[in-house]
């Protein structure tokens, strides 16, 4: 822990920078005498008041989210940040919750039991589904590599492997590596049952009871949603014993088998009678994305609008313990309110950016990026003016890899789309800041798949090159003594100027960063 007491934060002055930006001609406004050096006792305060008990840990649709959106529009007021066309800092989006009153499957006379025998999460509506329409689909994947999707679907339920099939050599047959595909997913294999018109997905998993436990809390506590998100389809993990009752078979070996050695899939229609039946408990509110817009200087280049995020919400009181969320992610709400405030001082000593700037504080992230997604299907500016989106998330403590190093943080993403961004980006730091930039988690191979979950996903999934700022997780990642005592101030203050003076060379860049790569998504 590397903490700053107030006699030293009193003393920090405002450095004074000269910056030549490397893609700017010389009639772009350089900033002389203003950075974000002294940010350290701001970025402390705004850390204190986010993760204070009062908040409750901030959960969506609680008071504590409205107390926090409150705290950050009215610091935009302070600073002169100007609300948007409707006099309103917020976009408001309509959620509900969602748990299971009961679940029950039944296959022909024999029922089985929820968190025993199967059991899922509480995305899809109340069903009551008697079937004797089945068909096992191997794997159920759908790729350019192998596909399980050689038969019509339409209004049958699927039996799949999880998991993604190897061949002899041990190499899963998607991805053609020993490291899985993310078609592998079930949300990716519940993606293309919907698309391909299934009544229903059933995923055959070898330990229910271990995963029930282990993921006792997704399933147990209600799911949010948005209202204006279409449901999933019912879907179910379900152990071999639902499996074999249903292709009246002794073992689902031979099955595997087949696959193994043909490296194709088994399809195999079953006409064996299977009742759903759920019962959901729903409740509707209301989450809050607050943003603040920095109108940039050029008369065609303001229309062009380089977006900075931070999600401030977090999860809330659980069994009775506020999870003040200090970390995760009040730093990264701290430092986005200090990078605005940083552009508010540029335009008081006549330094304006000719591209626009948007500073969004979206909620819901911790519900599956639920704010930035309303954001991108309902955006305030045009997509394909929005030129980058760099997003700040967790960036005030140190993991396992680097304990005894606080001069890091890992970017991920930066190169997924475009090669300029992450030429600029590592440019930028070289020659202004000095962090080390660690890329491990930017393997695409990555177990942890950190790129799919934070907020600048969903600005990439619309082709806008993105960056995610994190420096990892730790022992107090969604626990209640994730506490604001714990956080490497100078390491936030650090971040957010890197943040910051990337932001600046990119609204004030000649050319927009060129998109030049594709990705999966």
């Amino acid at each position: 822990m590397n903490y700053i007491n107030k006699n030293t934060v009193l003393m920090l002055v405002v450095a004074v920078f000269f910056v030549t930006l490397s893609q700017s001609d010389q009639n772009i406004p350089q900033p002389t005498s203003w950075s974000i050096e002294n940010k350290i006792k701001k970025i402390k305060s705004h850390v204190f008041v986010l993760a204070s008990d009062s908040l409750e840990g901030r959960e969506v649709g609680t008071n504590g989210e409205l107390l926090a959106a409150d705290y950050i529009s009215n610091y935009f007021k302070q600073i002169n940040i100007p609300p948007l066309k409707d006099s309103s800092y917020y976009q408001e989006f309509s959620l509900g919750s969602r748990k299971f009153d009961y679940a029950k499957i039944k296959v022909g006379h024999t029922r089985y039991f929820f968190g025993q025998n199967f059991y899922s999460y509480p995305k899809f509506k109340d069903v009551s589904i008697f079937s004797s329409d089945i068909v096992f689909l191997g794997y159920g994947i759908d790729s350019e590599n192998y596909s399980d999707y050689n038969v019509d679907v339409k209004n049958k339920i699927l039996l799949v492997f999880d998991g993604e099939p190897t061949n002899k050599e041990g190499q899963y047959l998607v991805s053609g590596t020993n490291k899985k595909s993310p078609k592998a997913s079930y949300r990716e294999k519940l993606k293309t049952a919907k698309q391909k018109g299934a009544k229903a997905l059933l995923i055959i998993k070898n330990n229910i009871k271990k995963d029930y436990k282990l993921f006792s809390h997704r399933i147990k506590n209600p799911g949010v949603f948005l209202v204006a998100k279409q449901a999933s389809i019912p879907f179910f993990f379900v152990d071999k014993k639902i499996a074999k009752d249903l292709l009246n078979i002794k073992s689902i070996a031979p099955l595997i088998d087949t696959i193994l050695h043909t490296e194709t899939t088994a399809t195999k229609y079953v006409k064996k009678p299977i009742s759903i039946d759920t019962k959901t408990i729903e409740e509707f509110f209301v989450g809050k994305n607050v943003l603040g817009f920095i109108e940039g200087s050029d008369p065609d280049l303001k229309e062009e609008v380089v977006v900075i995020t931070a999600h401030y919400d977090h999860i809330g009181v659980i069994n009775g313990k506020i999870h003040n969320g200090a970390d995760d992610n009040a730093t990264g709400t701290a430092a986005l309110l200090e990078v605005a405030e940083s552009f508010q001082a540029a335009k008081k000593l006549g330094k304006k950016t000719k591209r626009s700037v948007l500073i969004f504080a979206n909620s819901a992230e911790e519900k599956g990026l639920l704010g930035s997604y309303f954001y991108v299907e309902n955006p305030i500016f045009p997509l394909n003016k929005t030129i980058t989106c760099l997003n700040v998330d967790m960036v005030g403590r140190v993991d396992k890899n680097h304990p005894n190093d606080s001069n890091y943080v890992y970017l991920i993403g930066s190169d997924k789309l475009s090669t300029d961004l992450h030429n600029l980006s590592e440019k930028t730091n070289n020659e202004y800041v000095g962090l080390n930039l660690d890329y491990t988690f930017n393997d695409p191979s990555d177990p942890n798949r950190f790129y799919y979950r934070s907020d600048h996903y969903n600005f990439a999934k619309k082709n806008i090159p993105s960056i995610f700022y994190f420096s990892g997780v730790h022992e107090d990642y969604h626990m209640h003594t994730d506490t604001h005592e714990k956080i490497i101030y100078e390491k936030v203050e650090k971040t957010a100027r890197l943040i910051f003076y990337t932001a600046w060379e990119i609204a004030n860049g000649i050319d927009r960063p060129r998109v030049d790569k594709k990705n999966d998504f």
